[in-house]
């Protein structure tokens, strides 16, 4: 549906290099990166406030690379909203369909519809000015889709949120691309990619260093830095079974934080977390596992030990740990975590 391909551009201090990848209709794509990495240029390229020094962008087919900004059929929200603050929430939301010359009947059609759908209908006469961070990111929500894009482009929509509000984005964008909108979004936050995305692209340096599903980039690495960046090696699909137990991959229960039965989503532990012992351990440790050593491996902050316990996972202990457990690929131990190192995070609408 959107295809980047090859995509460059140079500046005295920092270039874009040979970016290419593709996102399916109704995908919510999510690129990955530290501050300064390259991915709102990304999105400005693709919505065409820049032009690429080579390479094409495609939009169902078509090639837009020269096409002006009114006629690309994507919408971008900026990290700072950019609402205008003269007008009121529903003129910002008309703004674009004035544009294009469209009557006012239908303007405030098009606003009431979108206001109620963002849930700041109640807001549409108010001055933007007086609106909280979070009105004013539905508000450039509400904007950006008013005239029906194919696809939306967000420049790390949640940063300047609280974390309530956080939440109740993350909730409103996962509903908008279950309804079929196609997003792309970019973000410094690993934790907001795992709640949002279907596939992720890793950028570094303008260098896409890899793309894939969660558990594709997050298992496999292809990179230190993909590797530095996520910090997770344990990863899984879960489901809460009962108060302060999930199933991951339906395959092992575990012990966590209390959340709500029913819920579904990822649940994650750093290997840093995970304690290797060759006896049971009677210990504040409540998830506790018989598991096999299926490979032990240097890192560069110490040495992960790879496990099978019903569900493969990964512990990383010292070279010293290493020696006194006297640890050899194929030896039966016990894996020890506390259920307050799981982090859980909720993907339901």
């Amino acid at each position: 549906m959107l295809e980047l391909k090859n995509i460059s551009l140079n500046f005295k201090e920092f270039s874009l290099r040979e970016i290419s990848f593709s996102v399916e209709q109704g995908e919510y794509f999510v690129l990955l990166g530290k501050s300064g990495a390259g991915k709102s240029l990304i999105l400005e390229i693709i919505a065409g406030m820049l032009k690429p020094g080579s390479g094409k962008v495609f939009l169902s087919g078509k090639d837009i690379t020269e096409e002006r900004i009114q006629k690309r059929e994507v919408a971008i929200v900026f990290q700072d909203y950019a609402v205008f603050p003269h007008l009121s929430v529903k003129e910002n939301i008309c703004y674009p369909l004035r544009a294009k010359n469209v009557n006012k009947h239908e303007q405030d059609k098009r606003a009431k519809e979108l206001a109620e759908r963002l849930g700041i209908g109640h807001l549409l006469n108010r001055r933007t000015t007086t609106l909280s961070g979070g009105e004013l990111q539905r508000v450039a929500l509400a904007r950006a889709l008013a005239t029906d894009p194919k696809c939306i482009l967000l420049d790390e929509p949640l940063s300047s949120l609280d974390v309530q509000l956080q939440h109740d984005l993350r909730t409103m964008l996962r509903k908008l691309n279950k309804d079929g909108l196609t997003i792309i979004h970019v973000t410094h936050n690993y934790e907001e990619a795992v709640s949002l995305a279907s596939r992720v692209g890793i950028i570094d340096s303008g260098t896409l260093e890899q793309t894939g599903t969660l558990k594709e980039v997050f298992h496999s690495p292809k990179s230190l830095y993909i590797a530095n960046l996520t910090g997770i090696k344990n990863f899984y699909n879960a489901e809460i079974t009962g108060k302060g137990k999930a199933i991951l991959e339906q395959k092992k229960e575990i012990h966590l934080p209390a959340a709500e039965k029913g819920k579904t989503g990822f649940a994650l532990f750093r290997a840093e977390d995970v304690v290797i012992s060759c006896e049971a351990l009677v210990s504040s440790f409540t998830n506790n596992f018989k598991g096999k050593i299926l490979h032990i491996s240097p890192s560069i902050t110490g040495v992960e030990v790879l496990l099978d316990a019903g569900i493969r996972l990964t512990a990383l202990i010292t070279e010293q740990s290493v020696e006194k457990l006297e640890l050899k690929e194929g030896k039966e131990v016990y894996v020890n975590f506390k259920a307050s190192a799981v982090r859980f995070i909720d993907t339901a609408v």
